[in-house]
């Protein structure tokens, strides 16, 4: 596979041959054109093009394209050995769909239910909302010294990456990069995703302080929209926490994320353990310290909402202070590419900035133009968020399969606070 490093799993879409139509519906949603095969002939995937997304899965008429890893066995397992503490951390966008698993209407909020039903099952739970404010902060901080270095003039001690900066969080995006644009890979922000960084918290701070075992005895599982976390996790990079221990002189295999789970799987889980989410009494999360968390990083399973949550910490750090309307009509909604101006004035040095930044969402047919305007160096921006599925996060490759294709826009309107 191209870019494949050692361990990194391959193959996790996949087409059952028996159950494929040949009707083309699939290629109409990849955005890298992996699906393969004529019209009424059954289809496969190029394993080299995919980059796990799952959109070809969750659009298939027919439920012939499957997700192939299921880690939910090995997880119940190890809730049930009592051997260790098994740690979950949720996306935002799947507490507006596992709802829809058990009969409730789509975009239903049900975290307090979601937080009971894990309770129950015997997860600990660190929020990845949580994870993602810590994400807002690193990638606005990023953001900020480019800003004052490339525009302002000021010196800098650190490597910066290169203007416009693109957005990390999304792993199809940025496999999406690696193998058909590695001319923007200086480009893209430096910040790890909210999955990745929740699980070296879980496996360093939280092994220390809140839970106080050995961090072998750590077993975090990603619960997520997206069927390319399952890709993102297996990247050896990933490994921060084992980083940390061998500085304090212990040696040991810590990867970040030790299995990922999608809505989908959840739900399984669920309902292999006989727990039924509407039934379960329901936990706001108090008693677990790591799940508190801010509105800037609820709204990060949108469209726009990682711009708007970095927004807010960008204008903050630049000018001292916040801006006045938190809510950046601009960058909302589900039009394919949006854009947007900020004026600020810098505090230190009393000079004006315009800040230009684009999101965009659903790759396939909305990023190309974009990318070639960084390439010729002639893009008006400074920062692009860019999430692979349309909609964002709340309509991944993980997320129940909706026959009507509509219940990820009530999934996106329930994500909004305001």
């Amino acid at each position: 596979m191209k870019g494949l490093q050692p361990n990194e799993l391959q193959g996790i879409i996949e087409i059952n041959s028996k159950e494929c139509k040949g009707c083309d519906a699939c290629k109409n949603f990849c955005p890298t054109d992996a699906i393969e095969g004529k019209y009424g002939s059954t289809h496969k995937i190029n394993k080299e093009r995919c980059i796990s997304c799952g959109q070809c899965l969750t659009n298939c008429p027919f439920g012939a394209i499957k997700d192939k890893v299921n880690s939910v066995d090995d997880v119940i397992e190890k809730l049930k050995s009592g051997k260790y503490t098994v740690v979950a951390s949720v996306a935002p966008a799947v507490r507006v769909a596992i709802g829809e698993e058990f009969g409730m209407e789509p975009g239903t909020l049900v975290t307090e239910k979601m937080n009971g039903a894990l309770k129950q099952a015997g997860f600990k739970l660190l929020d990845t909302n949580l994870a993602a404010d810590n994400t807002i902060m690193e990638e606005g901080f990023e953001l900020v010294e480019k800003i004052r270095h490339y525009i302002l003039g000021e010196k800098t001690e650190h490597h910066l990456g290169k203007l416009p900066q693109f957005t990390s969080c999304c792993p199809a995006w940025v496999k999406y990069v690696e193998d058909n644009y590695p001319k923007i890979i200086p480009h893209l922000s430096s910040a790890k995703s909210p999955i990745m960084m929740a699980g070296s918290v879980a496996k360093t701070y939280g092994a220390k302080e809140i839970w106080q075992v050995e961090p072998e005895k750590i077993y975090t599982v990603a619960i997520m929209p997206c069927t390319a976390k399952k890709f993102e996790a297996s990247r050896p990079e990933f490994a921060s926490a084992a980083e940390y221990w061998k500085s304090q002189g212990r040696e040991g295999h810590y990867p970040d994320i030790d299995a990922v789970i999608t809505t989908r799987d959840l739900a399984q889980l669920f309902k292999k353990m006989n727990i039924d989410l509407n039934k379960v009494q329901e936990y706001d999360g108090s008693g677990d310290p790591l799940s508190v968390y801010s509105g800037a990083g609820t709204i990060f399973g949108n469209t726009g909402g990682v711009m708007e949550a970095a927004l807010r910490t960008a204008h903050y750090v630049i000018t001292g202070k916040e801006l006045e309307v938190l809510t950046l009509e601009p960058v909302r909604g589900l039009k394919g590419v949006k854009d947007a101006s900020v004026i600020m004035k810098d505090a230190k040095t009393g000079k004006g900035i315009t800040l230009r930044v684009a999101v965009v969402h659903g790759i396939k047919e909305n990023i190309a133009p974009l990318i070639e305007q960084v390439i010729a160096g002639t893009s008006p921006y400074h920062f692009i968020e860019v999430m692979n599925c349309p909609g964002g996060c709340v309509n991944g490759g993980g997320q129940p399969i909706n026959p009507m294709g509509t219940s990820w826009v009530d999934q996106y309107k329930a994500l909004l606070p305001w």
